[in-house]
């Protein structure tokens, strides 16, 4: 299985647009939102924004033997006490779950950006909780914390890859 990462040129941003599609469609299990009456979902808010902004926001894809497998949405957090880097939005096709890509994909992405991460889920979503606390714990040999926002309840991983990385070599 030949695995590969790639950072998404604004002349590809519609194969993100799209992916996003069946995103929004595996949260409808976790959040209330519909279809429109062309059986689209809503454009992802900002989605614009990780080809203009410069160079705080980051789209990837990850792809398994040249076919896409998912990507993900990675922000540059400016003057932020929550951390460097967020992971703003990850997601990995059906067929490629449990594969092995999403973990991958995810340590390659943490090992590109060196210092402090935070990773959330929605509440409801309780699979990808489990996945990041396994993906995360793995990476940082346990070294994360977890908190919860005060107002929606969503679950929150924060580490240091710079730690980390030391801790590798």
């Amino acid at each position: 299985m030949k695995l590969e990462i790639e950072l998404v040129p604004k002349e590809r941003k519609h194969t993100i647009s799209r992916l996003m599609q069946f995103y929004l469609y595996d949260f409808t299990r976790y959040l209330e939102f519909d279809v429109n009456q062309d059986g689209v979902f809503p454009a992802y808010p900002g989605l614009e924004a990780y080809w203009s902004s410069g160079n705080n926001k980051f789209a990837y894809l990850f792809k398994v033997d040249g076919h896409i497998a998912g990507f993900a949405l990675v922000d540059r957090l400016l003057r932020n006490p929550e951390g460097q880097f967020y992971m703003t939005e990850f997601f990995v096709m059906q067929k490629y779950r449990r594969s092995g890509v999403g973990t991958w994909a995810a340590h390659k992405l943490f090992d590109m950006y060196s210092g402090e991460w935070k990773v959330s889920q929605v509440r409801a979503n309780i699979p990808a909780r489990d996945f990041w606390h396994k993906v995360i714990g793995d990476y940082t040999h346990g070294e994360f914390q977890e908190r919860f926002n005060p107002q929606q309840g969503n679950p929150s991983q924060y580490f240091n890859t710079l730690t980390i990385n030391r801790i590798k070599k």
